[in-house]
């Protein structure tokens, strides 16, 4: 049988791993908004104005939500909610992490 510890560690990893894994379809998406405004305004150029800003409005919001993401994946690796604060092996990670989590909130 596994341990319990071992087990949770490797859980908050592995959801760790799924949070960083928004960047990733953040960047793709963004990349794909971008591509839409160039074609949009290679057929309308008198709407550039318009087309321009919408697409930074579009990339701003879809950017927090790769921020968001990056967020939960550092609070899962150093702030672990699932493992106590009397574990030796982790006291390292976790005191990085009490001392990263006043700045965040």
């Amino acid at each position: 049988m596994y341990h319990p510890l071992a087990f949770a560690i490797a859980i908050s990893h592995i959801a760790a791993a799924i949070a960083l894994l928004n960047g990733v379809l953040t960047t793709l998406g963004q990349g794909n908004v971008a591509a839409n405004a160039v074609a949009a305004i290679a057929r309308q150029p008198e709407a550039k104005g318009s087309i321009t800003t919408t697409m930074f409005i579009g990339c701003g919001f879809a950017e927090t939500s790769g921020v968001y993401g990056l967020l939960v994946a550092f609070l899962l690796i150093f702030v672990n909610p699932l493992i106590n604060n009397n574990i030796d092996v982790l006291s390292v990670p976790q005191q990085i992490g009490a001392a990263i989590l006043p700045f965040l909130g």
